[in-house]
């Protein structure tokens, strides 16, 4: 039995090009005790990943040359030789943008019952990493409270634009930024936010002035994707006691010798807290935080958005989308 692989074959030097990586075919290795077969049918494509392939201190190891390109997918098991996983049972998991993967039980791959969502790709949206991040970054890094201003940048991605809708169902006020006129129309229209910033075409200077003429007092909390001219923007308009989350600094990924943040000294101005955030540290409540995503989809107060691109050969091109901020909700690659 064989399966097609999307593959790293150099490390990328800046922005990813199609050259950096190889659609193979290779057979599927013979299964370990305790080991798995996943078909994968479905895909999550994250910013994240752009990290994994460079040969760089992280949190996860690089993805190592020749490899398939690391993936959270969800799929089916084709074959098992471990205990509670069959043939047939769908299980969601940290693997990799392949037609097949051999996986082992533990740490983020379990099992998940399809038949209480309408698509199994909601597993890799709201109700799965992304969605947690959203829920748990906010809530319990950024602690808001009713009435206070919450500002998110990438307000139009997967994660932040369910972070303004959780943030406004909290009794918060939100403030979104976006890129482009298409995308900041809809933090209004779709996802309910209060006020909407485009920051393209806008230095540091009148990014801030935009923030502070939205928030003339400050903002209590930043939720930052973006990091670079957005990042140092929101550290201007902080109010006293305010609280950073680090999620992402997409921004910054692809860059050759990035910028960093170079108004930190506002944290100290403002007595402010900034804290990184990864999901992985509340992966013991991640059905606490699926239970409270259900709720606000079945009181009317939440809505989500996913861009399915479809076949591994669209992996390079789909992935790019992140960076080109031309994809229209939750990046999903649809493998079989």
């Amino acid at each position: 039995m064989k399966r097609r692989r999307f593959t790293l074959v150099r490390r990328p030097q800046g922005r990813p090009v199609e050259a950096d990586f190889a659609l193979v075919e290779a057979p599927v290795p013979p299964l370990g005790p305790g080991e798995f077969l996943i078909e994968n049918r479905y895909a999550s494509l994250d910013p994240a990943i752009r990290g994994w392939l460079d040969e760089a201190p992280s949190y996860m190891p690089p993805v190592p040359l020749g490899e398939a390109v690391r993936a959270t997918t969800i799929g089916v098991v084709a074959d098992s030789r471990a205990e509670g996983f069959q043939p047939g049972q769908w299980v969601l998991g940290l693997n990799a943008l392949e037609t097949h993967s051999v996986a082992r039980a533990g740490g983020f791959t379990a099992p998940v019952d399809i038949s209480v969502v309408p698509s199994p790709t909601h597993f890799l949206s709201v109700l799965g990493a992304v969605g947690m991040t959203a829920w748990f970054g906010l809530l319990e890094v950024g602690e808001p409270k009713p009435g206070e201003t919450v500002l998110v940048s990438g307000a139009a991605g997967a994660v932040g634009s369910l972070v303004g809708q959780i943030a406004r169902a909290r009794g918060c006020r939100t403030i979104g930024i976006a890129g482009g006129p298409q995308k900041v129309a809809r933090l209004g229209a779709r996802y309910g936010y209060d006020a909407a910033i485009d920051h393209r075409g806008k230095d540091e200077a009148a990014l801030s002035a935009a923030i502070r003429a939205a928030a003339p007092e400050g903002v209590d909390v930043v939720f930052e994707n973006v990091g670079g001219v957005c990042l140092d923007a929101a550290l201007l308009n902080l109010r006293h006691g305010a609280r950073v989350v680090l999620c992402g600094l997409i921004s910054e990924y692809n860059a050759v010798a990035p910028v960093g943040a170079r108004n930190l000294w506002q944290l100290i101005v403002h007595s402010a807290s900034i804290r990184g955030l990864l999901v992985r540290d509340w992966l013991d409540r991640f059905p606490e935080g699926v239970a409270g995503m259900a709720a606000l989809i079945r009181e009317g107060r939440l809505v989500f958005d996913e861009h399915v691109e479809e076949g591994l050969e669209r992996a390079y091109p789909a992935f790019m989308r992140l960076f080109d901020g031309t994809n229209e909700g939750k990046m999903i690659l649809k493998i079989s």
